[in-house]
């Protein structure tokens, strides 16, 4: 579901159900690119003179590596964009950013330069949101495992404004504010970035004492920020009470999309199209499904593990005192939990049959 949701606004192409070679494609350029950022993850961060070693040298294995994660970067960029342009050529295709951005191709400008500025952005897009939306929606099914009166409470609200005939659209968003903060609580209670991307110092600062040279790197500690007491009393418990007071959003209390989404000039560009992705998502996964932990054979309750992936920046600050390049070992940039077991099934007859539906529909 999150891979079509982004998908689809992304370039109007539909998935398949299993097997999907767009899916592929970026889930391993995805994974290649998670291994590609963590600082120091290969020898040529710390010589750069390396760089210019030939491949076959002992030790310059990043350069083939880097070869081969270049082609998967080239065919994240250019198969779906091909694909959408074939569609949009035809005259038989779904609306989107592509499309939007494709018929509204400036003449009077640079036209191969807009193109490919249309390509990256969408490429940008489907890359960053796949792999974070599928994270966060899991992180989300984990906190209502944990906190089953949560889940109780975002049913109770959509059953009451949405009804059990159709699916939550974008259009009740303002009357489910107890769905936005799930979905806030889903950004911090778990951050899919607790280290986010390093940034590069442009200028001396200091900060309380500390002084931060020009051209240091600075990890920004997204998940102190979110796991911050003082802000969020009991950080650790999944509780999206915290964000209402009264019935509504408390606006008290500060939005973790401030540090979720990153910082300063690299801020996620897509932070609102992404919250709003993980909003339709969890409204969609409550009104249609039962989630509760599973039980074996016997009956008895499966608890789920609670165990998420290592990021690599935190391997790296693990291994860096003292520093022994050969025990490195690449992780995700992302969080993610590892996998759990879960008893999800339709709410109702009814709910079976608007999942089905949805399923069938020609457009998601």
């Amino acid at each position: 579901m999150a891979g079509e949701i982004i998908l689809t606004i992304a370039y109007g192409l539909q998935i398949q159900e299993h097997d999907d070679p767009y899916v592929a494609i970026s889930q391993e350029a995805v994974e290649s690119l998670n291994a590609a950022v963590v600082p120091g993850a290969f020898f040529v961060d710390f010589l750069p003179v390396l760089k210019h070693v030939p491949e076959w040298v002992p030790g310059a294995g990043f350069k083939r590596k880097a070869r081969a994660w270049r082609a998967l970067a080239l065919a994240t960029v250019n198969t779906p964009f091909e694909g959408a342009v074939r569609a949009i050529d035809s005259g038989d295709f779904t609306p989107s950013f592509v499309s939007y951005s494709w018929e509204n191709l400036d003449a009077s400008g640079d036209l191969e330069e807009e193109k490919e500025v249309i390509k990256g952005t969408a490429a940008a897009m489907y890359s960053a949101g796949l792999d974070t939306m599928v994270s966060i929606g899991a992180s989300c099914i984990l906190g209502f495992l944990s906190n089953p009166e949560a889940l109780r409470k975002a049913r109770q609200e959509i059953d009451r404004v949405v009804g059990t005939e159709r699916l939550p659209n974008f259009g009740d968003r303002d009357s489910l504010p107890y769905i936005i903060a799930v979905t806030k609580e889903a950004l911090r209670w778990k951050d899919v970035g607790p280290l986010a991307i390093p940034h590069f110092i442009d200028v001396e600062d200091e900060y309380k004492g500390y002084r931060i040279p020009a051209g240091s790197i600075v990890l920004p500690n997204a998940w102190a920020i979110l796991h911050n007491e003082a802000a969020y009393p009991d950080p650790f418990t999944f509780n999206p009470d915290r964000f209402m007071k009264d019935g509504k959003l408390n606006e008290d209390i500060k939005d973790p999309a401030s540090a979720a989404f990153g910082f300063g000039r690299r801020i996620c560009p897509g932070r609102y199209m992404g919250f709003s992705a993980v909003w339709i998502t969890i409204a969609s996964l409550v009104a249609a499904f039962d989630i509760g932990k599973a039980v074996d054979a016997d009956g008895n309750v499966i608890e789920p593990s609670y165990e998420y992936t290592t990021t690599g920046l935190i391997q790296w600050v693990e291994f860096l005192y003292p520093l022994s390049m050969s025990l490195i070992e690449v992780r995700p940039v992302s969080s993610a939990p590892l996998p759990f077991e879960c008893s999800i099934k339709p709410r109702s007859p009814q709910a079976e049959i608007l999942i089905r539906e949805t399923l069938d529909a020609e457009y998601f």
